[in-house]
């Protein structure tokens, strides 16, 4: 192989796999299935891209160190107090439904290809791992209501480490039973050797790693700019040795170790938390292009009627029964069942394990069958999923098709005034800032609250967004509001993202000081800045709600606050759905809704108008 074709192929993986992620992004479709169709272009289709020629012995080592880092990044994003509200169901599925999807999985295989029996038990043992990057999105795009997006969050971070461990028990069991001349107790005292060694081993390494990372940072060993390299370093280190160790142990060191950090208290790693961001977008979109490059052509070709029952039969009858007796004796609604139970797409631990032991089990006949089994799943269940489950959540009434309620970035004196009016009016929100006495007088006002910094990941990660489909940025800094709105404008869209103006009129002509496409919608009016807004609140009577009536109209509502200049914020119509004002775009106003206002002194020169912009 020449060097010109390597050094075309590996940027080639980059470049498809980054590529890919942004057509995702602005097509808005699953990420992983824009990966996995793009590394079968690349690879089994035309031909071009061959892993297993490129990478030739490094492959298996690249990807496994690579699932390493993903699932550390998903043990960073386990929080111990969040696991005790949704606790008796989460167990539930990962323990008794982990074993129902094990067996109901197997013998579905064993059942429609005739395979194999050990090899349909290790790809039951595959299947029983979801795809946390592949949910999180699904979550954060439909937003449902209730316990249902606490309990798919947990269970797709949790099952994976226990997927990828039960899957190596399998395999271990398979390579000595026939060594074992198919004794049980020999069997069976081999597993729980297995078992015993690779929590001992694993979870032994993730707690030392995590601890002498605490140390080393707590001490200043280590400079600000050097935290994530040696992060980065010390994770290798533990996932090598606890591999020397016990096979696969290392997977369950790398979690233990996300889950040892992200729940102490004595150093901060929220930098680190930013950095595995955008190291896990790299790795899972190089990861996909190489898994899904290297699936020969003929395995594709004999995808058939067997796989697509296959799939309906996790979909309607493995998913389903695995819920049903999870949550059995829980305070779910039906509803809330239902949807769970369609719910369980398949992801970047599932491909890349199954590639792992497909890489060891070449010799067996039923090694390529399992891969394209596994891909098949893969595929199906993020279509499936994807393409349904907003449509699910709307119709049984667990998320709406335009989310009504509100994030307002900044809880200072007047943005929490404007919070608790909406509330009274029954739109839910939840304020973010990074001022404690804020924040604390906000809760004291019956708000929900959420302490952090809106352009941490580490915060957005943890934010609950059920019921909310629109972000307000009210602080003073006109950066940071453009920035959120920036981040926000990919979960709730463009047009759902306001930030109090950011235009300056100290010259006598307004000037913005953020660009348009950089900005979100302007609130209001381009001459409601903050400062502005401070002023008009300095009489603490300043915001108004009246329910607008054919005698009581806004022309009414002006003659009655005659010496204010009357500023109309918010519409609400008698069904809850909410009306901003912006600088562009004044809903008309009706009979029988409510109307919220602001009242501000007239200054001199000024007029009581509306002045208006394009936002």
């Amino acid at each position: 192989m020449s060097e010109h074709y390597v050094i075309i192929a590996l940027v080639l993986v980059i470049v498809l796999g980054v590529g890919a992620q942004w057509l995702a992004w602005r097509v808005h479709m699953p990420s992983i299935l824009a990966l996995l169709l793009t590394g079968f272009v690349a690879g089994p289709i035309t031909g071009y891209l061959r892993p297993d020629a490129l990478l030739d012995e490094l492959l298996f080592p690249i990807v496994s160190i690579a699932v390493a880092i993903i699932l550390f990044e998903g043990g960073l994003s386990l929080q111990f107090k969040e696991i005790r509200k949704v606790g008796s169901v989460v167990r539930n599925l990962l323990s008794i439904g982990v074993l129902i999807t094990w067996v109901a999985s197997t013998a579905l295989a064993v059942y429609i290809f005739n395979m194999n029996i050990g090899v349909a038990i290790l790809l039951g043992a595959i299947l029983t791992v979801t795809g946390p990057t592949v949910i999180g999105p699904l979550l954060r795009h439909i937003r449902p209501t209730g316990r249902a997006t606490p309990i798919l969050k947990w269970e797709g971070i949790i099952v994976d480490p226990i997927g990828a461990v039960l899957a190596v028990l399998v395999f271990e069991v398979i390579v000595v039973s026939p060594a074992a001349g198919g004794d049980l107790s020999q069997i069976i005292i081999h597993a729980l050797w297995i078992i015993t060694r690779t929590i001992l081993v694993g979870g032994g390494a993730g707690v030392i790693g995590a601890l002498f990372i605490i140390l080393v940072f707590r001490r200043d060993w280590v400079p600000d700019f050097l935290h994530n390299p040696v992060t980065l370093m010390i994770l290798l280190g533990v996932y090598l040795v606890s591999e020397l160790a016990q096979k696969e142990a290392g997977l369950l060191a790398t979690t233990v170790m996300g889950m040892a950090l992200a729940n102490q208290k004595r150093v901060d790693v929220r930098h680190i938390i930013e950095f595995k961001e955008n190291l896990r977008t790299l790795l899972i979109s190089s990861l996909f292009i190489l898994l899904a490059a290297r699936v020969d052509l003929e395995v594709l070709m004999n995808i058939d009627l067997r796989a697509l029952l296959f799939l309906l039969g996790l979909l309607f009858l493995v998913r389903p029964l695995a819920v049903f007796f999870s949550t059995i004796g829980s305070e779910l609604t039906a509803r809330q069942k239902i949807f769970l139970a369609w719910m369980a797409p398949r992801g970047i631990v599932a491909a890349a394990v199954a590639s792992i032991f497909g890489l060891r089990l070449a010799e067996d006949a039923s090694a390529d069958l399992l891969v394209s089994i596994v891909f098949t799943v893969i595929v199906g269940t993020i279509a499936v999923y994807g393409l349904t489950a907003g449509w699910l959540a709307r119709l049984l009434g667990l998320a709406g098709s335009n989310p009504q309620g509100l994030l307002i970035v900044g809880a200072h004196y007047w943005s929490r005034l404007l919070a608790r009016l909406l509330m009274e009016k029954g739109i839910r929100l939840t304020l973010v800032d990074t001022n404690i006495y804020n924040l604390s007088v906000a809760s004291s006002m019956g708000l929900n609250v959420r302490e952090g910094n809106i352009l941490d990941e580490y915060v957005v990660d943890r934010l609950e967004l059920e019921g909310i489909g629109r972000l307000l940025a009210l602080t003073p800094n006109d950066e940071v509001n453009a920035l959120a709105a920036l981040r926000f404008s990919n979960i709730f869209g463009r047009k759902n993202v306001f930030q109090i103006s950011p235009f300056r009129d100290d010259s006598g002509q307004a000037v913005e000081v953020v660009s348009r496409e950089l900005r979100g919608r302007c609130l209001f009016t381009r001459q409601m800045t903050f400062n502005r807004m401070n002023r008009a609140f300095r009489d603490g009577n300043a915001l108004i709600a009246y329910e607008i009536t054919r005698e009581l109209n806004f022309d009414a509502i002006k003659k009655r606050h005659a010496n204010y200049h009357v500023e109309p914020l918010f519409q609400i119509s008698q069904e809850g759905r909410l009306n901003i004002f912006t600088a562009f775009e004044r809903p008309e106003i009706r009979n029988g809704h409510t109307l919220i206002i602001l009242l501000m002194p007239l200054e001199p020169g000024s007029e009581n108008s509306q002045s208006r912009t394009d936002d």
